[in-house]
C-alpha cells in the first residue's frame, strides 16, 4: 500500500473519494474537486450511491475520473431509516474500495460522519485522510429533527469527535466550518483548510431573458435549491401568501426549482395558501431550463431559516443566484451576509412578513436588482472564485501528503487581507 511520497512522484499518486448522500457528478462540489485533482496529475476514484433519473450505470468514466457507484434507497421512516441507509453504504464503500485498491489518499465527503470507518480501514494500509465537512452533523441535527440534545444527539457528536480523531487534514466549507473544526474538532489550525464551494461559471452564464416564463406577470420570482425540512421553502410561500394579501401585491409569478424530501408537501401547502395559480414547482430540470429561469427572474430567493446550522452554512443557492447576476432576498444569517454581502438584502430572521416586503420593494427598484446582480458576480468572479479554492485543495492534500507547507492553511483570502469571506 502507497503511503508518503514526494512532490515529484505526483503523477503517480491515486486519491479515493467518498460520498453517501449525492452521485457524482451531480454533487457539483465533488466533482470540481474531481477535476482539479485529475488536472493536478492524480488518478482520481470515487465511490458514491446511483441516482435515480442520472448517475445510474454502476460504473463510468467521466472525463478521465472512474467512478464507482451502489444502489442505495434513501431513508424513510426516521432514525431508523437512516440507520438502515447507512449501514447499507457502508457495506458498499467497504466492497467497492478494497476493488480499487491501493490510494494514497481516502477523501470522505460528509454527511454521513460514519466514512471514517472506510478511511480508518485504507489508513491501516498507508493511505492519507482527508475529511471534507459538507455539514455539520450535530446542526443538522438539531436543525431538521427538532428532538434535542438526546442520545441520538449525543450519538452524531461522537462520530464526529471520532471523524475529526482520524482525520489527517480537514476541509471546511467556510470560515465558521474551520473554527468549528479547530475548537469544537481539537484540530490543529494549520491543518483545517478553507475549500469554498463555487458555481461552475461555465455551466453558470446568463442568457437573453425569456418574457413568456413570467405567465404573464411583471415580475418572475425564483427559488433553487433542496427541498427538505431545514431548507425554509416553507417559510418562502407563507412569505409570497403575505406579500399576496398582506403586501397587496399580486404582479408577480413564482417557480420554484429542485426537489427533495419535503417536495410533495411544499406543493400541498402551497395549494393550502391558494398559491397554486401563482407557484410553480418544476422539480428537478435540466441546467439549460435553470439558466432559462435564472436569467429571467427578477428576484431570488434564500428563505434557509435560522437554525443552528443554516446560521454557519454556506448555501450554494445563494452562490449559483449571484453568478447569474441575480438580487436575493435572504434571512440575516451569518454566512449568507459574509457570501453574499450588499447583493442581498436580509430580512430579521425568519420574519416572513419583512421577507415579503424586501421581495416588493426589489420589485419597485430596478436600478437597485440591476446593481446587486452586478456586485454578487464580481464577488464570484472575485474573492468567492473556485480558483482560489482549487489552490486550498491542493494545498490540503500537500500538507495530508507530507510535501511542502502551503503559505498558509487558512481561507486565502485572509492572507489577501479579504477578511472572512467565504458552502453547505
Amino acid at each position: 500500500m502507497p503511503g508518503k511520497s514526494t512532490s515529484g512522484d505526483r503523477h503517480g499518486r491515486r486519491a479515493l473519494i467518498l460520498v453517501e448522500n449525492l452521485s457524482v457528478p451531480f454533487d457539483r462540489r465533488v466533482w470540481q474537486e474531481c477535476t482539479t485533482l485529475r488536472d493536478a496529475g492524480w488518478t482520481v476514484h470515487v465511490i458514491c450511491p446511483q441516482g435515480s433519473k442520472r448517475d445510474t450505470e454502476p460504473e463510468a468514466v467521466i472525463d478521465g475520473v472512474r467512478i464507482h457507484r451502489y444502489p442505495l434507497r434513501a431513508a424513510t421512516g426516521g432514525p431508523a431509516g437512516y440507520l438502515r441507509e447507512y449501514g447499507s453504504a457502508l457495506w458498499h464503500t467497504f466492497r467497492l474500495a478494497r476493488k480499487v485498491g491501493p490510494v494514497h489518499v481516502v477523501h470522505a465527503c460528509n454527511p454521513p460522519d460514519l466514512l471514517f470507518l472506510p478511511a480508518r480501514w485504507l489508513k491501516r494500509r498507508g493511505a492519507r485522510f482527508v475529511f471534507d465537512q459538507h455539514d455539520l452533523v450535530p446542526e443538522l441535527y438539531l436543525s431538521r429533527f427538532g428532538r434535542g440534545k438526546d442520545l441520538l444527539y449525543r450519538g452524531v457528536c461522537a462520530l464526529e469527535r471520532m471523524t475529526y480523531r482520524t482525520a489527517d487534514v480537514v476541509i471546511a466549507t467556510n470560515e465558521s466550518y474551520r473554527d468549528v473544526a479547530v475548537s469544537r474538532g481539537g484540530k490543529r489550525p494549520e491543518d483545517v483548510f478553507v475549500v469554498r464551494s463555487a458555481p461552475d461559471i461555465d455551466r453558470f452564464h446568463p442568457v437573453p431573458p425569456e418574457p413568456e416564463l413570467k405567465r404573464g406577470k411583471p415580475h418572475l420570482l425564483c427559488y433553487l435549491g433542496v427541498m427538505g425540512p431545514q431548507d425554509g421553502v416553507d417559510y418562502a410561500l407563507r412569505a409570497l401568501a403575505k406579500l399576496r394579501d398582506e403586501v397587496g401585491r399580486s404582479d408577480w409569478h413564482a417557480v420554484f426549482v429542485g426537489g427533495g424530501d419535503t417536495f410533495d408537501a411544499m406543493v400541498e401547502l402551497s395549494r393550502q395558501l391558494g398559491l397554486s395559480d401563482q407557484v410553480q414547482f418544476t422539480g428537478r430540470i435540466p441546467d439549460a431550463d435553470l439558466v432559462r429561469y435564472l436569467s429571467t427572474a427578477d428576484v431570488c430567493l434564500s428563505p434557509d431559516p435560522h437554525n443552528p446550522l443554516n446560521d454557519v452554512s454556506t448555501m450554494n443557492k445563494v452562490l449559483e443566484y449571484m453568478v447569474m447576476g441575480r438580487p436575493l432576498v435572504s434571512f440575516d444569517l451569518r454566512e449568507a451576509r459574509v457570501s453574499a454581502g450588499d447583493a442581498a438584502v436580509y430580512a430579521p430572521a425568519n420574519d416572513e412578513a419583512e421577507f415579503a416586503r424586501l421581495v416588493a420593494r426589489l420589485m419597485d427598484d430596478p436600478e437597485k436588482r440591476a446593481l446587486m446582480g452586478k456586485i454578487g458576480q464580481e464577488r464570484i468572479s472575485g474573492p468567492l472564485s473556485w480558483r482560489n479554492s482549487q489552490a486550498s485543495l491542493l494545498a490540503a492534500y500537500a500538507a495530508a501528503c507530507g510535501d511542502a507547507a502551503p503559505a498558509s492553511a487558512g481561507d486565502p483570502d485572509r492572507a489577501q487581507g479579504g477578511g472572512r469571506t467565504v458552502e453547505r
